[in-house]
């Protein structure tokens, strides 16, 4: 099992002290936030990208490019990368360039997101939605496997000849999740395609997730890839964490109360009976996570919202060094003592793809061949293509 926190990167107001950070604070603050997770035993950090205030996670390239440096052991990742409004080839590129700065230390997570105006700022129509996240991930998946992409969609120009560069770290790409919260067409496009599948479980009860995340197992078995307990599963969460429940709840209240998503609407008791919001004692927080397995049976990868809200920097990093050492190692025993030996312990690392792509042959490292001054005649621009002789000759 892999943990790991997220961020939406939320630039929000604390209500104890009226103070907004500034988008430069809140910035450096995440730096901080993502360097503690690997310090504390985390396995993954992730963060969304938006395009408007108050977030401003606008490049999440850039910014785990940044950590990826900081770091050595910890995995990046998305909580999301935008499929609809982002070009596919731009997608292609960014995330192939993380891999390499990363040493494949890198995932990511494609979704729809959430914010409605995000289309129009992009060119794109929200009543596309849907077919737009399936074109464009078809896109996608090729420009990361073919070397020569000819491409014609609904959604964008042609590609005729084209070469997405860098190719991906020792031409296997990054593995992908697919999000969603209500989506079983997304469910059925992980599955088609072998990947994961993320379950946000934030807003809604378990048994809304349950229904996707059954749904996508099953396909993913339907497809060839496995049996259903192999299909890889994520799930989000919220928890935060204090020495004893009373005092997680009074530090809490005034940050659930004011909060933008769920301020105004249900108790926090309520949010908490209902939904997977864990709030409370390092017990209490182990024992509402591994209701998750006894909901969803054994799954790869749980992550931690920690910082929304206007949690102030301090009391973050409290969580995550509450969570690194008293929640997170109980959480790994327990759940590798009861996971089914036939169930994947984590979502496939970089090294494990290599294998399964190359075996013990060394993996391919392209090579380009003499600069053409173009990206569109067509032929593979490589040195190892079999149209220059080099897959005949062995050349890598």
């Amino acid at each position: 099992m892999e943990f790991g926190v997220f961020t939406v990167s939320d630039i929000t107001r604390d209500p104890t002290t009226d103070k907004t950070p500034s988008e430069a604070e809140r910035i450096d603050a995440t730096v901080e936030i993502a360097l503690a997770a690997e310090a504390n035993g985390f396995d993954v950090f992730a963060i969304g990208e938006h395009h408007n205030p108050p977030f401003f996670s606008s490049s999440p390239t850039t910014f785990l490019a940044y950590v990826a440096a900081k770091t050595t052991t910890l995995k990046l990742s998305t909580s999301t990368t935008l499929i609809t409004t982002n070009d596919p080839v731009r997608i292609a590129e960014e995330y192939a360039l993380l891999q390499h700065l990363a040493k494949g230390r890198m995932d990511l997570m494609l979704g729809r997101g959430n914010t409605a105006p995000v289309y129009p700022w992009f060119g794109q129509d929200i009543r596309a939605a849907l077919p737009l996240a399936l074109e464009n991930y078809n896109l996608l998946h090729r420009l990361w496997r073919e070397d020569v992409v000819d491409f014609e969609g609904r959604f964008r120009t042609p590609l005729h000849g084209f070469t997405s560069t860098p190719r991906p770290l020792d031409d296997v790409p990054p593995f992908v999740w697919h999000g969603s919260i209500r989506t079983p067409e997304i469910a059925e496009q992980a599955a088609y395609y072998g990947d994961g599948f993320f379950a946000n479980h934030i807003f809604a009860p378990s048994k809304h997730s349950l229904r996707l995340i059954n749904f996508y197992r099953e396909r993913y078995e339907h497809y060839g890839h496995g049996s259903a307990k192999q299909a890889i599963v994520g799930l989000g969460g919220q928890a935060f964490v204090a020495k004893n429940s009373q005092d997680a709840i009074n530090h809490f209240r005034p940050y659930f109360d004011s909060a933008p998503v769920y301020g105004n609407g249900p108790s926090m008791e309520d949010f908490m009976d209902m939904t997977p919001l864990s709030v409370g004692s390092p017990q209490q927080i182990i024992d509402k996570t591994l209701t998750f397995r006894e909901t969803f049976g054994d799954y790869q990868r749980q992550m931690f919202l920690i910082d929304h809200a206007g949690l102030p920097q301090h009391t973050v990093l409290e969580q995550i060094e509450l969570l690194g050492s008293e929640v997170i190692p109980v959480l790994r025993k327990e759940l590798a003592a009861k996971r089914d030996p036939e169930v994947p312990k984590t979502a496939p690392t970089h090294a494990e793809l290599v294998t399964a792509k190359y075996g013990d042959d060394e993996p391919r490292q392209p090579r380009p061949r003499a600069n053409r001054g173009d990206n569109v005649t067509g032929g593979s621009p490589y040195l190892d293509s079999p149209e220059a002789g080099g897959a005949a000759f062995g050349l890598r």
